[in-house]
């Protein structure tokens, strides 16, 4: 494993585990160390900047979507300071996955993200 390909997945895994904090000072903790300070969300549904806007974009898809988990699907494919990942939005009760997607993250260079652009490949009915 390269250490760009470290580098890549530490970045995502940080990432996830932002995604999938439901506490608000665990979420809070997790966003700064997954993105920084200046870092940026955008996907087809919101646009944010900023740790505060990043959590609540968070916190706004547990509440669409409570009870269910991100998870990376397949492997993280990365050079430079750019990789893309799939994920999927899974039922914590009965394993669907209703949402499915990929991001592309580029790094700043302490590792953290700067920019994420999410894509929806998946979506459920009337959301």
């Amino acid at each position: 494993m390269s250490a760009d390909t470290h580098r890549h997945e530490s970045a995502v895994a940080r990432y996830l585990e932002a995604w999938n904090s439901r506490d608000p000072q665990a979420l809070a903790k997790a966003v700064a160390a997954a993105w920084s300070p200046d870092g940026s969300y955008t996907d087809p549904l919101t646009e944010v900047s900023g740790h505060e806007q990043i959590a609540a974009a968070i916190s706004g898809a547990h509440t669409q979507f409570p009870g269910f988990s991100f998870r990376l699907l397949g492997v993280v494919d990365g050079h430079h300071d750019i990789a893309r990942f799939s994920w999927e939005l899974v039922s914590d009760a009965d394993g669907s996955a209703p949402v499915a997607g990929f991001d592309v993250i580029a790094l700043a260079d302490d590792g953290r993200i700067r920019t994420v652009h999410g894509f929806l490949d998946r979506l459920p009915a009337g959301a």
